[in-house]
């Protein structure tokens, strides 16, 4: 199986990766800088169309849309300026359906599954105040792959969107509910049981259906 996880170089990513490729499975692995063995900043165009153009020809398996920030943690009412807005949601959201796009062909051949990792913070059910941008974003990450999955059904692409966990990472801080090995071991599991019956679903990192 060849997956391709964005974001691999740290944290939930590098443990989904090194999972996958202690099982025997071909790992593209993606970061930012040269830390991973494919440098893709995922809100660069021309760097998803160079990473396309490197996987040409190379059916995807699965694809794991891990890479994301977290730019407004722990900031005020008046801290939320434009450009962390813009920053956000580029690498939140459009990063995710930029690598969605680049890899179509693959995934069409594999007919493939696509994972997006969102966060229960995304949910209409809990919205406590705080953290407005990051909240935004992955709501709307949450809706790209809802809408992805009814287009990519056709396909044979299933898509599901899923929340990690508060995962003891430098995003989630060591005062985080699960490690890095609970949420990577729970998220195999959920991406292996993602298939066309259950296309579109927004679930734990340990199997519980969450509201949209």
């Amino acid at each position: 199986m060849h997956i391709v996880i964005t974001g691999a170089n740290r944290g939930i990513g590098q443990a989904l990766a090194d999972r996958y490729r202690a099982q025997g499975h071909d790992v593209t692995g993606t970061a930012r800088d040269s830390s991973a063995q494919l440098v893709l900043d995922v809100t660069d165009p021309k760097q998803q169309a160079s990473m396309a153009e490197g996987l040409a020809g190379r059916p995807v398996d699965l694809l794991i849309c891990n890479a994301g920030v977290y730019l407004d943690k722990g900031h005020g009412i008046d801290g939320y300026p434009a450009d962390m807005w813009a920053q956000s949601f580029a690498t939140n959201v459009t990063g995710v359906f930029l690598t969605v796009q680049a890899l179509l062909p693959n995934l069409q051949a594999a007919k493939g599954r696509v994972a997006i990792l969102s966060s229960q913070m995304a949910s209409h059910t809990r919205a406590p105040g705080g953290s407005y941008i990051y909240r935004a974003s992955k709501a709307a990450a949450l809706n790209l792959g809802r809408n992805l999955a009814a287009d990519l059904r056709a396909d044979g692409v299933a898509v599901g969107i899923y929340h990690p966990g508060w995962v003891q990472t430098d995003m989630g801080g060591a005062q985080a509910e699960i490690t890095v090995d609970q949420a990577a071991g729970g998220l195999l599991d959920r991406f292996g049981a993602l298939s066309l019956a259950t296309t579109g679903c927004f679930e734990t990192w340990d199997g519980q259906p969450h509201a949209y």
